[in-house]
C-alpha cells in the first residue's frame, strides 16, 4: 500500500481525477492523530475531504494487504475506492454500505465497503472493507443446494420456479411474444417398486430414468425434479403449439427400453401432460398447476393429456363442491330415496335400494355422479358413508313400528370401495344396527367388484364379518370390473347384481343378452340370487324371468322416491298381499 501512496496520481488511478496525494508537510504525524485505526479489527483507511476532491491521509495494515490484494486480483485499487468514497459524500449519503463483486467468474470475490464522516467539521472520512468472499461463497453453495435436487443434480421445484420465471422475464424483457409449455412426467407404479425393491433399488431407478430424460432435452429447455417420481419440462414454442405432443414424445421414448437396476430389469410407464402459457400473459406458476391438473386426467387416461381452459373451473367446482358437501353432511342437507326391488316371478316388492340425494340451495339437485367422487376424493364418503347406513337402518325401523310389526323387506345400501379401504365398515354397519334395533338380515350391503381386486383375502375376511352380523352381502355392477371366478365362489356373496349397460341393451345387442345369461348361470352354481338393474320395459322383465332372474329394478316398476313416497308403495304392496 505504501508505494501506491508514492506513485503520481494519474499513475495512481487513471479512472478518478479526484484522489489528491498530500503534497504539503502535515503538521501533526497522522499516525499520531489516528493512532486509534491500527487497533480497528477490520480495515480501515482515513481521508481528508477536500471541495473537490479527496486526500489519502493513513491506512492500516489490515486494509493495505486487502486492497493490495483486490487490485491484484480484481482490478479494484485505491483511485477507484476514494473516487467511490467521494461520490458517496457529495450525493450526501453520511454512511453507505454496499458489496463489491470482482467481474472474474471464476475467482470472484465480494467486498463489503462502508464510509463516515467525523472530524470537528465532518471533513474527515473513514472508508472500511470487510472480505465477503467466504460468506459469499457459502451462501452460492447453499443456495445452490436449496435449488437443487442432491439426487439427480437438476433443479428442484423452488429452482424450476425461479428458472422458468427468469427465462420468462428475459423474453419479455426483449419483446419476444411466444408461447412456452411446461410438460409434466409421472413414473407409473414407483411407489410399488419402492416397496418391493427397497429404496435403494427406488433412487437407483430415478437417477437412470433422470440421465435419460437428460439425454434428450435441448439447450434451451429446463429440466427438472418436481419431487418423488414427478419430472417437469419448460420449452419455449415456436408458432405451433401442436409441438408440445412431439416434444412430450421425443421424452418419453426414453422409457422405451427397460432400465436395468441391480439384478432387476424394470420397464418403466409414465403419465405426460401439458399446459401452454404466453410470454406477458400468463403467470408461470399457473401453468404448473395447470400442467398438474391435466397430470391428474393422465393418470386416470393413461395417454398424453393437453390441458384446456375450461379444466381449471371442472377442479375449482369440485374444491367448492367439497366444501358444500363437508357442510351439507353437517346441516343434514343429504337425503335418501329408496327405488323398488321387484321379485320377478310374484311381482312382489322385495325391498329397496337406498340412494343417497343432495339438494343444494343455490345450485338445486345435483347428481350423485357429481358428488360421490369427490366425496371418495376428499375422504367425505366415510361420514357420508356412515349416514346412509344409519338412516337406512332407521327407516327400517320407522316402517316396521308404522306397520305393526317386523316385516319381511329388505333395504340396500351401497358401500364404495374407498369407503371400505378407509372405515371400519364392520363397525359401521353394527352401530348402525344396533342403533335402530333391527336386525342384520334387514339390510343388505353393495360393494362393487373393485373393492376385492387388490386384497382377496382380506377382502374374504372382512365379508365374513360381516356376515356374521347376519347382513346380506350384493356384488354391484357384476361384469364391468375384473372378475376373479376362482375368489368369487369363495366369497360370501347372496346376490349379484348385473349391471344396467348389459341390461338395457340386451334386447337389441346379442353380445349382452348372452353376457346377461352367463351371469344368471354362474349365479345358479354358485347358490346365489340375481338382480338385474336398468329393467325399462315389461318386454325386457318378461325375458329376465324367464332366464331365471330372481329381482328387477328399472324404471318400469318405478323411479327412487323420498321417503313417503316409498313407505306408500311399501303399504300398497302390502295390501295386495295380503287380499
Amino acid at each position: 500500500m505504501k508505494h501506491i501512496i508514492r506513485r503520481d496520481i494519474a499513475e495512481l488511478s487513471p479512472f478518478s481525477p479526484k484522489l489528491m496525494k498530500v503534497t504539503e508537510p502535515n503538521p501533526v504525524d497522522p499516525r499520531l492523530e489516528f493512532g486509534w485505526l491500527a487497533s480497528l479489527p477490520i480495515a480501515g483507511a482515513i481521508f481528508r475531504l477536500q471541495a473537490d476532491r479527496v486526500e489519502y491521509v493513513l491506512s492500516n495494515p489490515k486494509f493495505d494487504d486487502l486492497a493490495l490484494g483486490f487490485e491484484r486480483e480484481a482490478g479494484l485499487d485505491l483511485g477507484t475506492l476514494a473516487d467511490r468514497a467521494f461520490s458517496m459524500v457529495a450525493s450526501g449519503r453520511e454512511t453507505h454500505f454496499e458489496c463489491w463483486q470482482s467481474p472474474d467468474p471464476v475467482n470472484k470475490r465480494e467486498l463489503e465497503i462502508s464510509i463516515a464522516r467525523f472530524g470537528a467539521d465532518g471533513n474527515m472520512i473513514l472508508l472500511s472493507m470487510v472480505d465477503r468472499t467466504a460468506e459469499a461463497t457459502s451462501r452460492l453453495n447453499l443456495r445452490r443446494e436449496m435449488l437443487s435436487d442432491s439426487l439427480t443434480g437438476f433443479c428442484n421445484r423452488t429452482g424450476f420456479e425461479e428458472e422458468i420465471e427468469v427465462r420468462i422475464d428475459a423474453l419479455a424483457e426483449a419483446g419476444s411474444v411466444q408461447d412456452y409449455a411446461i410438460i409434466l412426467f409421472d413414473l407409473a407404479r414407483f411407489s410399488r417398486i419402492n416397496e418391493s425393491a427397497g429404496a435403494m433399488v427406488g433412487d437407483e431407478l430415478i437417477i437412470t430414468v433422470a440421465r435419460r430424460l437428460n439425454s434428450r432435452i435441448r439447450s434451451n429447455e429446463i429440466l427438472c425434479r418436481l419431487g418423488g417420481n414427478e419430472f417437469a419440462l419448460f420449452v419455449q414454442l415456436g408458432g405451433d403449439c401442436t409441438d408440445v405432443s412431439r416434444i412430450a414424445n421425443r421424452l418419453m421414448d426414453a422409457f422405451a427400453t427397460p432400465c436395468q437396476l441391480s439384478s432387476l430389469e424394470i420397464q418403466v410407464d409414465c403419465a405426460a401432460a401439458a399446459a401452454i402459457g404466453t410470454v406477458g400473459d400468463d403467470d408461470p406458476m399457473d401453468t404448473l398447476r395447470h400442467a398438474q391438473i391435466a397430470l391428474k386426467k393422465a393418470k386416470i387416461t393413461k395417454s398424453f393429456e393437453l390441458y384446456t381452459p375450461g379444466t381449471v373451473d371442472t377442479a375449482r367446482r369440485r374444491f367448492s363442491m367439497e366444501t358444500d358437501l363437508r357442510r351439507a353432511l353437517q346441516m343434514g342437507e343429504l337425503e335418501l330415496h329408496y327405488q323398488p326391488l321387484v321379485d320377478l316371478d310374484t311381482g312382489s316388492l322385495s325391498g329397496f335400494e337406498a340412494l343417497a340425494r343432495w339438494h343444494h340451495p343455490d345450485l338445486g339437485a345435483i347428481s350423485p355422479e357429481d358428488f360421490i367422487p369427490v366425496a371418495e376424493e376428499s375422504g367425505l364418503i366415510v361420514p357420508l358413508g356412515r349416514w346412509a347406513l344409519q338412516e337406512a337402518a332407521k327407516t327400517i325401523a320407522l316402517w316396521d313400528s308404522r306397520l305393526s310389526g317386523n316385516q319381511d323387506f329388505r333395504i340396500s345400501v351401497n358401500m364404495s370401495a374407498v369407503q371400505i379401504q378407509r372405515d371400519d365398515v364392520v363397525a359401521a354397519v353394527d352401530e348402525a344396527l344396533r342403533g335402530a334395533g333391527i336386525a342384520g338380515n334387514r339390510l343388505t350391503l353393495e360393494l362393487t367388484e373393485s373393492a376385492f381386486i387388490n386384497d382377496p383375502a382380506g377382502a374374504k375376511h372382512l365379508l365374513d364379518n360381516l356376515k356374521a352380523l347376519d347382513t346380506n352381502l350384493a356384488m354391484d355392477d357384476f361384469g364391468t370390473g375384473y372378475s376373479n371366478l376362482a375368489y368369487l365362489q369363495q366369497l360370501p356373496i347372496d346376490v349379484l347384481k348385473i349391471d344396467r349397460s348389459f341390461v338395457s341393451e340386451m334386447m337389441v345387442n346379442k353380445d349382452k343378452r348372452a353376457i346377461v345369461r352367463t351371469v344368471l348361470s354362474l349365479a345358479r352354481a354358485l347358490g346365489m340370487k340375481t338382480t338385474a338393474e336398468g329393467i325399462e320395459s315389461s318386454e325386457i322383465s318378461e325375458v329376465l324371468r324367464r332366464l331365471g332372474c330372481s329381482v328387477g329394478q328399472g324404471y318400469y316398476f318405478a323411479r327412487p322416491m323420498i321417503g313417503e313416497a316409498a313407505y306408500a308403495f311399501l303399504g300398497a304392496d302390502r295390501s295386495v298381499s295380503t287380499t
